[in-house]
């Protein structure tokens, strides 16, 4: 997560959607503070379910060599034509 932002819950209750389309579409969290105190936080749905259930370590490191080796931008039909291309290989 990058840095959070901070808005009193009166600013939070009175620009709700504007805040939830920044939390999303900038990838951040949002601290709701009450009277000067933290009290809530607002996250995107991909952070929380990152925090709440964490990604496997095998997971992880698949998906850093991906990224590294640069197969993390394949589509689905140049996966598919991967596959069929390895099943004719071991025939």
């Amino acid at each position: 997560m990058n840095d959070g932002i901070v808005v009193t819950a009166l600013d939070a209750r009175a620009n709700f959607g504007k805040l939830l389309r920044r939390v999303e579409d900038e990838g951040r969290s949002l601290v709701i503070a009450k009277r000067g105190r933290p009290r809530a936080v607002l996250l995107s749905i991909r952070d929380y379910v990152r925090l709440a259930v964490p990604e496997p370590e095998v997971l992880r490191i698949l998906g850093q060599e991906s990224r590294q080796k640069g197969t993390s931008r394949l589509g689905a039909r140049e996966i598919d034509q991967i596959i069929k291309t390895a099943r004719k290989s071991r025939r």
